[in-house]
């Protein structure tokens, strides 16, 4: 890791002002149906305020796999995981030879060792596992003297060393196990485990439930005391809400971090203040789906010695099993016959109703299929994407229910397709085979927990995969300036707010 600038938020003060203020506000898995919904109830002012003032992007796009772990170094760094190296919510390390898991559940994370977990989570993903040679945005901002702060998000890296906090029985309990500083953002306030300032704000070491409200008291207090020139105010507590409710009940989850963001306007004196000193991005790292039936990944590879958690690589097992949610990853363990057993693998997945699509690298192309059909391609290549991307495509189209208009690929049902999935079968941390589940399906992870009934996500498909993006006193002025937003866009609209290069391989 690189060696901090300066310590814990004790450094010279920026010289220089940004025109605005940014506040980045990550509402995790809000579907735009239910923002607009609450802004139509009247639950959500703050957020309305914004739409109103600001442009709205109702169908920006997710990373594929839709889990947190990977929007979130996708958003923090404008980079897919082809650059960042964040696979997947679990995911097997080739190198240890073991599973990586980030917190599926409760149930996985005693199945792999919740110490182990812990670890992965809060230190090895940032200090390890995240690509060094990608910055993120807070790396990027510190490097330029901006003044950066972050609330509770996964994704924190910065050039400011932290210790572990002291300054409640909580955080004292949480020091006997976190017991070496991290870098991040110059204010860093992350579950009570570290805390670069006293605010008096708690949040149960990170309880859902509680960890918006210790973002909306930590947001009020920097503004307050004018601590920052960008904020990441992590809002997650409608992801999990979702999760025990459904995708339909969001509009009670979205009001809640509506009410923290009310404590930001109020905290610089009402919205005319708030907005003159400050630029709002608020967004959705991926939404929801509503999950009607189990799938086990054991299940249906029971033709394949399958290594378990808790156990290291041995010369029997034959493949790792990563499932995420709506998403799914197969590593090949075996050195010999290789190619052999991938077919076999393919099969296997296919022939199950509930796969909708399986992806896998080919040398240099990428293949997609599913019982719609089959395509292989490539960068590079006569076709548009609507992002302006070139691609190489042979094979039946309807596999992503894809139509070509005046050389342009587009397809509504799993938007920016052929981009999301090179870039998760390209990734060196990826498995050799990734899995899309079809509609109303979950893959039930590695604690037997699956979210039939309510909402999850993962999929390459629009129903988990699109998100509202808000942009107020910063950004676009128009949201036809892109055919297609992505959740990548921020981070560089916001290294061009601060006049700042942005971070990248």
């Amino acid at each position: 890791m690189p060696a901090p600038r300066r310590a814990n938020g004790t450094g010279r003060r920026s010289r220089r002002r940004p025109p605005r203020k940014v506040i980045l506000a990550v509402i995790d898995g809000m579907s735009s149906e239910m923002l607009d919904r609450a802004v139509e109830a009247g639950t959500a002012p703050t957020l309305a305020l914004l739409i109103e003032r600001g442009v709205y992007v109702e169908d920006c796009v997710a990373a594929f796999p839709s889990v947190t772990p990977v929007c979130a170094a996708t958003i923090t760094t404008g980079v897919g995981q082809d650059h960042h190296l964040i696979p997947s919510m679990n995911w097997y390390h080739r190198e240890e030879g073991r599973y990586v898991e980030y917190g599926s559940s409760m149930s996985a994370a005693r199945r792999f060792g919740i110490t182990r977990q812990l670890t992965d989570t809060v230190y090895n993903m940032n200090r390890v596992h995240l690509a060094p040679d990608v910055s993120t945005v807070f790396e990027t901002l510190d490097d330029g003297g901006w003044r950066t702060a972050g609330t509770t998000y996964l994704m924190y890296r910065g050039r400011h060393a932290h210790q572990p906090a002291r300054d409640s029985a909580l955080a004292r309990l949480a020091s006997t196990l976190f017991r070496h500083p991290v870098m991040g953002p110059r204010e860093f306030f992350y579950a009570d485990i570290f805390s670069s300032r006293r605010t008096g704000c708690r949040s149960q070491l990170g309880m859902p439930g509680v960890r918006d409200q210790h973002s909306g008291c930590v947001g009020a207090y920097l503004i307050e005391h004018d601590l920052f020139d960008f904020l990441l105010l992590s809002l997650p507590d409608n992801d999990n809400y979702s999760h025990r409710r459904g995708p339909a009940a969001q509009e009670t989850s979205i009001a809640q971090a509506d009410l923290q963001l009310a404590r930001l306007v109020e905290a610089a004196g009402g919205p005319e203040p708030f907005l003159e000193a400050h630029a709002v991005i608020a967004m959705a790292d991926h939404s929801h789906a509503l999950v009607e039936h189990a799938l086990d990944l054991e299940e249906m590879f029971s033709d394949f010695i399958v290594l378990q958690p808790g156990e290291r690589r041995t010369r029997d097992a034959e493949v790792a099993l990563c499932p995420a949610q709506r998403s799914a990853m197969v590593y090949i363990l075996v050195e010999q016959g290789r190619r052999a057993l991938l077919p076999r693998l393919v099969d296997a997945a296919l022939e199950h109703p509930a796969v909708d699509l399986a992806m896998w690298r080919e040398d240099d192309e990428g293949v997609i299929a599913g019982d719609r059909g089959r395509i292989r391609f490539s960068p590079g290549g006569e076709l548009a994407d609507l992002r302006g991307g070139r691609w190489s495509v042979e094979g039946d189209l309807e596999t992503l229910a894809a139509e070509v208009d005046h050389g342009v690929l587009d397809s509504d049902s799993y938007p920016d397709a052929l981009a999301r999935c090179w870039a998760a079968i390209s990734c060196a941390t990826s498995g050799d085979l990734v899995l899309s589940a079809r509609a109303g399906h979950e893959f039930i992870d590695w604690g037997g927990v699956a979210h039939v009934g309510a909402g999850a996500h993962g999929s390459l498909h629009r129903s988990d995969s699109v998100g509202p993006l808000i942009f107020c006193g910063t950004g676009p002025a128009r949201r036809e300036e892109r055919d297609q937003w992505t959740i990548s866009d921020v981070a560089p609209a916001i290294a061009r707010h601060f006049g700042t290069a942005a971070g990248g391989p």
